[in-house]
């Protein structure tokens, strides 16, 4: 049987130790393997494969290799992404709108027949623009069915539109468009449908004005006067200020 390289060296270690005892010098003496011809080339081709495991382009072959190998990560495509987020808007909706007839349904009728929500859109009229003109006018009834919706002619001079605002154009409130109405008779119809009724909007103040009427301020619920609603100022954050519809 074939010794192991400890074996070996014990071996050879002996042999040495018994022919100095005989007087044989250690020059003298040869040790002879089978496969001596088999081990140097194992060391051989284990040199080799040393010598190319720390060749860098070995190295490199070696990395790209892997990269080929290694799966690549899947990332969503932007369509995906979208129509997930539209998905679950509509979703969020849904839901919304669920809760609100579900709310809505809790309250009796002859309740909700004393809620009117107004608003009204102006337009700059005056040299600076800074005096407003009422040009739209629209009144909704507490399940948001609207009584009223309608232009207003602006008989003076306008000097701003505020479309990005108001989104109001010249033709809306052109003396000639047969669909819009005069600022009194806008008046009167949105009287008549105040009377007895709490109001609801946002800078009633503005709106009011705008129409020329006046409400009991103990009828008025205006969202710009909530204080959940408002937002925090001042360097101690304890003065409330109105939020814009946008905020």
């Amino acid at each position: 049987s074939e010794l192991t390289s400890k074996e070996s060296k014990k071996f050879r270690k002996d042999e040495r130790r018994k022919a100095r005892a005989q007087g044989i010098s250690d020059d003298k003496i040869t040790f002879v393997s089978k496969n001596r011809s088999i081990n140097a080339n194992n060391n051989s081709d284990t040199r080799k494969t040393n010598k190319n495991s720390t060749d860098p382009e070995n190295e490199e072959h070696t990395e790209n290799n892997n990269n080929i190998n290694k799966p690549k990560k899947s990332f969503p495509r932007i369509n995906d992404l979208l129509n997930q987020h539209a998905q679950q808007q509509q979703q969020l909706q849904l839901r919304k709108h669920r809760l609100s007839n579900s709310t809505s349904s809790n309250i009796p009728s002859a309740l909700k027949q004393k809620y009117i929500a107004i608003d009204c859109e102006m337009v700059g009229i005056g040299p600076t623009s800074t005096k407003s003109a009422l040009a739209r006018a629209s009144a909704v009834d507490y399940d948001g069915n609207i009584l009223l919706d309608t232009f207003v002619r602006v008989p003076e001079r306008v000097t701003d539109f505020r479309t990005s605002v108001s989104g109001v154009r010249p033709k809306d409130i052109s003396v000639k468009n047969v669909n819009a109405m005069d600022p009194e008779e806008v008046r009167n119809k949105i009287g008549k449908l105040l009377l007895g009724k709490i109001l609801v909007g946002h800078a009633l103040k503005n709106d009011l004005d705008a129409l020329m009427i006046t409400h009991p301020r103990g009828d008025m619920r205006d969202t710009a006067r909530y204080k959940p609603f408002m937002r925090a100022t001042g360097r101690s954050g304890g003065k409330l200020r109105p939020r814009k519809l946008r905020d």
